[in-house]
């Protein structure tokens, strides 16, 4: 077999320094190029078409999915992501067995996952390999959209993303959504909304409030009592059966 052509594509100095060191012993490989942003990638695959793309999942202007998305599945080298902790990625590349390196990249690993690269090639699963991309698409658009929050105003439907929502408090019936300086109204539980939301970046405070931790700045006692202040100023009172979890999900933001 002729050497492996490969793409390293990270934001990271060190770690594409690092992807790089561990290829030097592999004399099979040979590097093609190194990328730092996702049009830069999108870019390089279509002019060099290697073989192999080791491709981190966060990145400038378009991320490692929106790579895939770019290009097409159907025109992506094989390919092994890197991520530090998308823990939904992680889980989408088990259930559909393509392979990607946590970092900090460990060398047994990552022998681990070019013997998969070499076994791939060999055996010219381009086509499963297509489809296996496919399938990581479209369950992340799922999960996308399983996040939207749709409201009914005036003038139609306003779709919100989970990232645009500071926090959530219960309104009698409804569910009072803050975002930025516009507050909206759901006709939808507190219980469900928070079924439905990232469990890693939205925090049930209190039984009428959910939180957007990475709006939290700070939490402070006053009176007795804990709360949560967010930006801008807000107060968020927490429950006491939540305080001690909560201050440890905290903890661990830091």
């Amino acid at each position: 077999m002729d050497r492996i052509r490969a793409i390293i594509a990270d934001d990271e100095p060190l770690a594409r320094r690092g992807i790089r060191q561990l290829l030097s012993p592999h004399k099979d490989i040979a590097i093609v190029a190194e990328t730092r942003t996702g049009h830069d990638t999108v870019s390089a695959l279509r002019e060099l078409k290697p073989d192999l793309l080791f491709l981190d999942v966060q990145m400038p202007n378009l991320d490692g999915f929106d790579v895939v998305r770019e290009v097409g599945p159907a025109s992506m080298p094989v390919l092994v992501f890197i991520t530090a902790h998308d823990e939904f990625a992680i889980k989408a590349f088990e259930a559909h067995a393509l392979d990607y390196l946590l970092k900090p990249v460990e060398v047994e690993r990552f022998s681990m996952a070019l013997e998969r690269v070499r076994e791939q090639l060999r055996s010219s699963k381009a086509a499963l390999l297509s489809r296996k991309l496919a399938s990581i698409l479209a369950a992340r658009e799922a999960k996308r959209v399983r996040e939207r929050i749709i409201v009914q105003t005036l003038r139609g439907k306003l779709i919100l993303n989970a990232d645009e929502v500071d926090w959530i408090e219960a309104d009698d019936y409804y569910a009072a959504i803050h975002s930025g300086s516009a507050r909206h109204l759901v006709r939808e539980s507190l219980t469900s909304l928070e079924e439905r939301l990232n469990p890693k970046k939205f925090l049930r405070t209190h039984r009428s409030a959910i939180v957007n931790v990475d709006r939290v700045c700070e939490l402070r006692k006053e009176a007795g009592e804990i709360f949560l202040f967010l930006e801008g100023g807000i107060r968020i009172p927490i429950s006491r059966r939540r305080r001690a979890s909560i201050a440890r999900r905290l903890r661990r933001l830091k």
